[in-house]
């Protein structure tokens, strides 16, 4: 039976789950607040590196449409700046990744997407919606999602304060796209650089309009010498200002900017927000319920990259849980059951990137620092970025940590 569902949202989460269900036959209406066009020419959204589970999902799905176009992330490296002799690593290593991650800028992405929505015949709307257009589109299907992430309707969705540890922004964030960065030898990958009480650095390569680029991603800690973004009032001030950081603090990662320049003029993104997890179901005044997905119902700070991640794992688990209810009503006991499949996973997500949000404790600073000098180690830290989970226990209960890491050792040895 076709089912008539309504999504807001054409995003990493609203867009697959669109293309997905109208594969399938069901009648989608979908609501995005900018046209394919207003997109492609905008500024870019977000860093988006997806990792091959994710990348799975879309091709199970046949979404991929930049697989051989994108240059592949092939490893996860991590460096730490010595705190006392500028310019000297503490910690340095780095780790191949089973199957490479790819990172697609959403400026090609997302209006590929609804283009192709589209041509398949379905429902685009163009507008901003509010709760009267909810309203509206509850009355008219039998399922309305809301996978955007801003704007007055995520207040539908009660902050979950028993899943949320923060209240407040943790970081100052910014990107710049960049083509002519030298590039990592001998693969390519993530270089993550933590800076103890200043923030993090990572970039990475990724397919932007123009071409093969490299997203440089700014986590400054408020008020700390990277929290440096609210003066910055052109593009060219804003590549100015990240070359400045990385010859302060990182000067490994300044020699490989010394020829690069913006992808384009609106290669650029600052701003801030506090990780939030939200409750799944929203009530609209007339007693109608909407389900939250994606970065609608949970949002984590960008350090471990895992945003499009989530976003695609989340589609995927609302998919099947839509697929698997039948004929039968997306009641609210069916929309809160669906959101507790996807936590299932995105909890530990959400733990273990809180965790490096916060000054990291004794047995992770050893876990780091043994790594480089155990693959085995360092191959489980990195590839466990495709699936989370498996960081636990070890990455939180020390006790856990030590055990594995002798036992790591020992199978190293």
């Amino acid at each position: 039976m076709s089912r008539k569902i309504a999504i807001v949202g054409a995003g990493q989460s609203g867009l697959p789950l669109a293309l997905s269900l109208q594969a399938r036959g069901d009648e989608v209406t979908l609501i995005s607040n900018r046209s394919a066009v207003q997109i492609a020419q905008g500024k870019v959204m977000s860093s988006q590196c997806m990792f091959n589970a994710s990348l799975e999902i879309e091709r199970r799905h046949g979404l991929d449409r930049w697989g051989r176009l994108c240059p592949p992330v092939q490893g996860i490296g991590l460096t730490v700046p010595h705190p006392a002799e500028p310019g000297v690593k503490l910690i340095d290593w780095a780790a191949p990744l089973h199957d490479p991650a790819q990172a697609v800028d959403q400026r090609l992405k997302m209006p590929a997407w609804m283009d192709l929505f589209q041509a398949r015949g379905g429902e685009l709307r163009i507008q901003e919606v509010g709760v009267p257009e909810l309203e509206a589109l509850a009355a008219s299907h039998e399922l309305t999602v809301v996978s955007a992430g801003k704007g007055d309707i995520t207040r539908l969705f009660e902050r979950d304060s028993s899943k949320s540890t923060y209240d407040q922004p943790q970081r100052a964030l910014a990107l710049t796209y960049v083509h002519g960065m030298q590039p990592m030898a001998p693969y390519s990958r993530v270089c993550f650089n933590l800076i103890p009480g200043v923030g993090e650095y990572f970039v990475f390569p990724a397919l932007a309009p123009s071409g093969p680029c490299e997203i440089m991603v700014f986590e400054g800690v408020p008020g700390g010498p990277m929290d440096c973004w609210g003066d910055v009032s052109s593009p060219a001030a804003h590549l100015e200002q990240s070359l400045k950081l990385l010859h302060t603090f990182l000067p490994w990662e300044a020699a490989r900017c010394r020829h690069v320049e913006l992808t384009d003029t609106h290669g650029t993104l600052a701003g801030r927000f506090a990780p939030t997890v939200r409750k799944p179901v929203g009530y609209l005044p007339s007693g109608r319920q909407v389900l939250a997905m994606g970065d609608a119902v949970c949002v984590n700070d960008p350090i471990t990259g895992q945003g499009s991640n989530n976003a695609t794992k989340c589609f995927e688990v609302y998919y099947q849980a839509i697929v698997q209810n039948g004929n039968a009503a997306f009641d609210t006991g069916w929309m809160q059951s669906t959101f507790d499949r996807y936590w299932d996973y995105a909890q530990h997500v959400v733990r273990w990137t809180n965790s490096l949000l916060a000054p990291p404790p004794e047995h992770i600073l050893k876990l780091l620092s043994v790594a480089g000098q155990c693959p085995p180690i360092a191959s489980a830290i990195a590839n466990n970025f495709d699936h989370p989970p498996r960081f636990f226990p070890w990455w939180t209960d020390a006790q856990a940590c030590e055990h594995f890491i002798e036992t790591q050792m020992k199978e190293a040895a």
